[in-house]
């Protein structure tokens, strides 16, 4: 879990795992750049305001629920493009499953398409994307200019709980699923089931 959910990992630490070295790589600095822009659309008069109001001091109490907010919406954007554009590993896995070889070269063949297809799709995307938040972020920061420093300070605390939150919210499912190795059978697959439907987040 760790080796698709914690971003590092999932781009260092996961040399066989089917999926695209470099598109792993740009998942990093896409996320870094999500995470700056949501970030930036939290910074409103209200929290410019209060900015002023603590004569610049970094407020952590009054900026924790904006880092979150910003954490939860580039996550979900995150696990989308990786669950939809970037993951091909089950693809590879089901043309190394089939039962003869021939069978195993025709989805070779559909299955290339459809690689082809997710990583154009991803590419584009992530280029428009990447354009946008640099288009927003350089007139937020002309316009507002002395903001510049905790608006980084929210992004670097929001993509840290990003990197780190893993390794938290994944001792839970494990949890449940040892439960469910060591239980009665009748209760091994509500368990089990259990345990997949939190992994999902």
């Amino acid at each position: 879990m760790l080796r698709v959910k914690q971003l590092f990992i999932f781009t260092f630490c996961s040399f066989n795992d089917y999926n695209s070295g470099v598109i792993k790589k740009f998942m990093i600095f896409l996320s870094f750049a999500l995470h700056y822009t949501v970030n930036a659309l939290f910074f409103t008069e209200s929290n410019i305001h209060q900015i002023y109001e603590d004569e610049g001091k970094f407020n952590f109490g009054y900026q924790i629920d904006y880092i979150i907010y910003s954490l939860i919406i580039s996550e979900i954007i995150m696990r989308l493009m990786l669950h939809f554009l970037v993951l091909t590993d089950k693809d590879i896995l089901q043309v190394k499953l089939q039962l003869t070889k021939n069978m195993a070269i025709n989805m070779k063949k559909e299955k290339l398409k459809y690689i082809k297809i997710k990583f154009i799709i991803f590419f584009v995307l992530n280029f428009i994307l990447l354009i946008l938040f640099w288009y927003y972020l350089t007139c937020f920061n002309a316009v507002y200019y002395n903001t510049q420093v905790y608006l980084i300070e929210n992004t670097f605390i929001s993509f840290a709980f990003s990197l780190f939150y893993p390794f938290i919210i994944n001792i839970v499912p494990t949890v449940i699923r040892m439960c469910s190795i060591h239980s009665e059978k009748k209760d091994k697959e509500c368990f089990y089931k259990t345990s997949q439907i939190i992994q999902i987040i």
